[in-house]
């Protein structure tokens, strides 16, 4: 047979293999057939080099290395989802649908703990992978894509095709990942999401090879070139084109059958051999779905059911302590490794003393653990009924464990802390936090930089950070030291300076100071030296600045060395003003307004820039203080609170079409 034909035969054939392998899992022919297979494949296209094609199979396996990623634009926006967290919320949901269409059906599909991906198809063949970005842009990821074996480089479909689903992380995939990383000393990942990300964006595509990523594919983004009317009929039309879908789906007609459903998947979520995080519910029909539309963000004709946070029980073994830059002194549970939301939990934050005592925490104790917000690890309680007389009453220390100093508690706090300033944990605590992305952001000296350079003795303080050029030359004799980057280090301290004052007050760690509330204080003030002689009645006077805040001020510019700290700082150039916003007249202005359930016209982070904008305080919680409460859809308690106290309320259209009017005037 002609070499090339064979070329061609041996593509269509390995091409066939992989699908019946990793999206029909029947495979056909044994694994040694398949590599030998392969192997003669990769011997002729060395051979016949004009018969390169970047979508044969040989492609998956052998990589390219790349310069970076080129941005590509979506030919339509890929839309997030809204979430609904109980039964009450998807019956509000449904109702909704059937306000607007009548005898609707919803499909019901697993929500990944993945990447959000588009691919498209042209001529029968794969053109281009790209990553959501930021729903409008994101990137060519074609390369990596390739190494996937479920997703197909061709299909039997010559008119454009662009499916988008998502790239995830296999269970098993992560722990041999991680497994790894720990033989090669490398850090852990935090979870199969992170994971999936960071390999989707290697530069060297034979490293996402090794890391063995899978896909499932759920919106046919086409659909209707096809003559394709429902969710359902999309489905089955890409299963047909062997795109990986997964067959754990429901059609439903009411909120019963939707819960239902959800329970069942509920309970066999763990024994998946991938995470999920929940449940999406879409309407069926592809025309309604275009009569509904979507918001800015979100479609309305869809969303996903977040399952509650996973509790899993383990020991704890011990109880450590670590002092903040603060001084501040937080207890932290020692667990026995424990499986938690897709990730090894052994470590949490027991905060303080009374939370010790109140979940009566005790050495040895089986406890509760779950991820609040299926992020942060929390220990929940003790388990009392698992006590076997082994277990020990945990004593809070009273002295520091790195300076030996005495802890004290001050009146209406529960935490402890170490007042040593000089107390060696508090000064690099203190230098991590001021180099940090919310503070200077200073992105060359991370966390370990900085004890590393600390360890060198040439970081002691704060201030000590722009005296490092100095050491300039015994940085580069220090191993690991490139010219490059510790001239790239000394550039970004450098360009920290042009910091306006409001990042600068947080960088410095004022107890009680927040992000927030330095922006507050620098706005208010204007500079440095006006802040630093202002009398307590003056700070207590600001919104939002209350009268623990203001003794915290005050006791940190009495202190000489903060002042002499300061006085560096503007020594070596740091910006010290900070400069006035124009604020726009509207009924929002110097009113504290609390925002809450989900806004559908504007993301929680953009409504809360226009409040600032127009001279709103915008405030997490309702009280007294409270002028006005923006609600959404799903709003609780804070609505709740905001109606048996009398505050002014305003829903989202209302707030929509006061943010015009005001901005047109």
């Amino acid at each position: 047979m002609n070499e090339v034909k064979r070329i061609e035969e041996l593509r269509k054939l390995l091409e066939q293999y992989a699908i019946e392998y990793y999206v029909k899992d029947a495979p056909s022919v044994s694994d040694q057939e398949y590599d030998r297979l392969m192997q003669e494949l990769i011997a002729l296209e060395n051979k016949h080099p004009e018969m390169k094609d970047p979508n044969s199979p040989s492609q998956r396996i052998i990589g390219a290395v790349l310069e970076g990623f080129e941005k590509v634009s979506h030919a339509s926006q890929m839309l997030s989802l809204g979430n609904v967290f109980n039964r009450e919320e998807i019956q509000d949901f449904v109702l909704r649908i059937q306000e607007s269409v009548s005898n609707p059906e919803f499909v019901v599909e697993c929500k990944y703990d993945g990447l959000a991906m588009a691919l498209l198809y042209e001529n029968g063949r794969f053109v281009r992978a790209v990553t959501r970005g930021d729903g409008f842009v994101g990137e060519d990821v074609s390369n990596n894509i390739r190494t996937i074996g479920s997703i197909p480089m061709y299909i039997d479909q010559l008119d454009p095709v662009e499916v988008r689903g998502e790239v995830y992380m296999p269970k098993k995939s992560f722990e041999e990942l991680n497994q790894k990383q720990a033989e090669q000393g490398k850090p852990l990942f935090a979870n199969p999401r992170n994971a999936a990300a960071g390999s989707i964006r290697q530069l060297d595509s034979s490293i996402c090879a090794q890391r063995k990523l899978d896909a499932y594919w759920y919106y046919f983004q086409n659909a209707s070139d096809f003559g394709i009317q429902t969710q359902e009929e999309a489905l089955e039309a890409m299963e047909k084109l062997h795109f990986r879908v997964n067959p754990m789906r429901r059609v439903c007609r009411t909120t019963e059958q939707i819960w239902d459903f959800i329970q069942e998947i509920q309970k066999i979520r763990n024994t998946l051999p991938y995470e999920i995080d929940g449940m999406v519910i879409k309407l069926n029909s592809l025309a309604d779905q275009q009569v509904l539309g979507s918001t800015a963000k979100a479609p309305r004709y869809a969303t996903a059911y977040k399952f509650p946070a996973e509790e899993v029980q383990t020991r704890l073994k011990d109880i450590t302590i670590t002092v903040g830059r603060t001084g501040k002194i937080t207890p932290n549970a020692v667990l026995e490794p424990v499986r938690v939301a897709g990730t090894t939990v052994s470590a949490a934050s027991l905060h303080n003393e009374d939370m010790i005592a109140v979940k009566d925490l005790r050495i040895g104790d089986i406890v509760i653990v779950r991820k609040a917000g299926e992020i942060i690890p929390e220990v929940v309680s003790s388990v009392p009924s698992r006590r076997d007389g082994s277990q020990r009453p945990y004593h809070f220390p009273q002295s520091c464990p790195v300076c030996g100093s005495h802890l004290i508690r001050l009146e209406g706090e529960a935490s402890h802390y170490c007042v040593n300033q000089d107390c060696p944990a508090r000064v690099v605590e203190s230098m991590i936090h001021f180099a940090s992305r919310d503070a200077m952001d200073i992105d060359s000296l991370g966390d370990k930089k900085i004890e590393q350079l600390h360890d060198f003795g040439f970081l002691n303080s704060i201030e000590d950070i722009y005296y490092l050029k100095r050491h300039r030359q015994e940085l580069l004799e220090k191993r690991g030291y490139q010219k490059k980057s510790v001239d790239h280090m000394l550039e970004t301290i450098e360009d920290s300076k042009k910091q306006p004052l409001g990042v600068l007050l947080f960088g410095l760690g004022i107890r009680q100071v927040g992000k927030k509330a330095a922006m507050i204080l620098a706005k208010h003030f204007g500079n440095m030296d006006a802040l630093i002689q202002a009398s307590q009645e003056e700070l207590v006077a600001i919104n939002d600045i209350g009268e623990i805040t203001a003794q915290s001020i005050l006791a940190f510019f009495k202190e000489e060395k903060n002042l002499h700290l300061i006085q560096v700082l503007k020594e070596q150039g740091l910006n010290m003003i900070q400069e006035k916003e124009e604020i726009r007249e509207s009924r929002f202005t110097n009113k504290t307004v609390v925002l809450t359930g989900t806004l559908e016209s504007y993301t929680r982070s953009e409504a809360k820039k226009i409040l600032e904008a127009f001279g709103a305080n915008v405030a997490g919680s309702v009280s007294k203080r409270t002028d006005l409460v923006i609600y959404g859809t799903a709003a609780g308690s804070k609505l709740e609170k905001a109606r048996n106290l009398g505050v002014d309320l305003m829903s989202e259209e209302e707030f929509v079409q006061e943010v015009s009017h005001a901005q047109n005037n």
